[in-house]
């Protein structure tokens, strides 16, 4: 299977990491919010959605789904990184992408060598 990396660990985040975990794959997320982290290294969930609690749980338990604030921790070994940061309005009403772009120049090199990236925001067609 494959190691990933995701990060933020909100509504997107969450949700994309234990499904990745729950598939087979070695998952770790990060957040810059240690209280978040450290909630989730205990069974806390930031958010609710139905059956998330037991999935992470459950990858959590069999090792697959991690959980840190350091980038050098989560890309150790990623083939991928998810970027699933926050995406508030800005201004004129369009995306406020700052936290996407700081999180991007945090995965670049020379932090990780060959990692594949996938971003949520971008649209197909544009």
């Amino acid at each position: 299977m494959k190691e990933i990396s995701v990060i933020g660990v909100g509504y997107v985040g969450l949700v994309t990491a234990a499904c990745f975990a729950d598939l087979g794959n070695h998952v770790t997320a990060l957040d810059v919010n240690e209280e978040r982290i450290e909630g989730l290294k205990r069974g806390v969930m930031p958010i609710y959605e139905p059956g998330l609690e037991e999935l992470v749980s459950r990858n959590a338990k069999a090792g697959r789904l991690t959980f840190t604030t350091s980038y050098k921790e989560a890309l150790h070994n990623a083939e991928y990184a998810f970027i699933a940061v926050g995406t508030p309005s800005g201004m004129n009403g369009g995306a406020d992408l700052q936290y996407v772009a700081a999180a991007a120049r945090s995965i670049a090199p020379p932090h990780h060598q060959q990692v594949h990236r996938a971003n949520r925001n971008r649209r197909l067609g544009r």
